[in-house]
């Protein structure tokens, strides 16, 4: 059990606090292996292109519920 209480915290919040703890960490602490640097460093080089072809949730997830039936 964590000696950190969060339950009086709601999803959001802790949601938050999660993002705020990864953003407080130095690249170089981030335990990571090389492959994974590389990739991470290749999706944000193509980041800018990539997401003129993105396809928001909202059409995903109808899509997925249309082919269900």
């Amino acid at each position: 059990m964590s000696a950190i209480d969060f339950s009086h915290l709601t999803v959001e919040e802790r949601l938050e606090l999660i993002g705020e703890l990864c953003d407080s960490l130095e690249n170089e602490a981030l335990p990571i292996s090389e492959a994974l640097a590389a990739e991470l460093d290749r999706r944000d080089a193509t980041f800018e292109e990539d997401k003129r072809h993105a396809v928001p949730w909202s059409e995903v997830r109808a899509t997925l519920w249309r082919s269900r039936t």
